[in-house]
């Protein structure tokens, strides 16, 4: 790595607290030595106190662009001079490009679980589907599949002190996209089986089933589990939820979030190079399953 690094270098990277345990480093920086681009990857632990010195820092320093995790994305989409179209409606961003000090936000979250779907064989266009979650990860895919052209999405979520501001988040896709999307209390279990019943994918966007928690799932009626439902959740960690076991005992088809952790990371790579990551290559290498 060292012996690459010139008085040319590109600087790019990661703002969030944690990130030690980020895979995002190894995965662009791979990516830019396959490519022979000179340019680098770092991770920054920035929590939301001390972001905006940081990106004025950044902006100052002449950085390419960065990525932005838990807990930054929000106050991060209030730094940006212009927002992508999911970003805007979302009010969060995970990708930033900076152009001569003029800085763009995108969420890549979204793309990334739509290439990853698509990757699982699967196009959800015309489509409906039920979302499990409101936060970050949940809202970014429920943006994307709105502006991708799923038909339908049921949202589900706990009634918290957030649940208004997740209701003015629906009411904005409903407004801005040709997808129907409801939100509804996750306690309401009528009204969850009923929309599972109604749909071709349930989604999992929340850390429900995460190690080391894995023993915990968002669905107890076995009998929403049908062979022509597609499930898949966000979690990667560990590779099989309890959610994705059971409703592979239940002979549907399942898909993890690991490669939308790549797909998102692509879309970044090729906002900042304006090249395709070599996906194949990366996949290979950090994604293996």
């Amino acid at each position: 790595m060292e012996s690459r690094i010139t008085g040319h270098t590109v600087l790019t990277g990661l703002l969030g607290s944690p990130v030690a345990h980020s895979i995002s480093p190894m995965m662009h920086n791979e990516a830019f030595r396959q490519l022979g681009l000179d340019y680098a990857y770092l991770a920054f632990n920035v929590g939301t106190d001390n972001l905006k010195t940081a990106v004025e820092g950044l902006k100052v320093l002449g950085v390419r662009g960065f990525n932005l995790t838990m807990p930054d994305k929000n106050l991060m989409a209030e730094y940006c001079d212009h927002l992508s179209p999911a970003a805007q409606i979302i009010g969060a961003v995970n990708t930033v490009v900076n152009d001569n000090g003029v800085l763009t936000g995108h969420t890549t979250d979204g793309i990334g679980y739509m290439q990853a779907a698509k990757d699982a064989g699967y196009d959800l266009t015309g489509k409906t589907m039920t979302l499990l979650g409101g936060g970050g990860a949940a809202t970014a895919i429920c943006v994307q599949a709105a502006l991708d052209g799923l038909k339908e999405i049921h949202v589900f979520n706990i009634k918290d002190q957030f649940f208004p501001r997740l209701q003015a988040l629906v009411d904005r896709i409903n407004e801005k996209t040709d997808c129907k999307v409801t939100l509804d209390d996750l306690a309401d279990a009528t009204e969850l089986k009923k929309a599972v019943d109604a749909s071709d994918i349930l989604t999992n966007g929340t850390s429900v089933g995460m190690s080391p928690n894995t023993d915990n799932c968002l669905i107890s009626d076995m009998s929403m589990f049908r062979p022509d439902l597609i499930v898949s959740d966000v979690i990667y960690n560990p590779e099989e939820t309890k959610l994705l076991r059971l409703a592979r005992e239940h002979g549907c088809p399942t898909f993890n979030g690991l490669y939308m952790l790549l797909y998102q990371g692509a879309a970044a790579f090729t906002l900042w190079t304006g090249k395709e990551m070599p996906v194949d290559i990366i996949k290979e290498k950090y994604f293996k399953r």
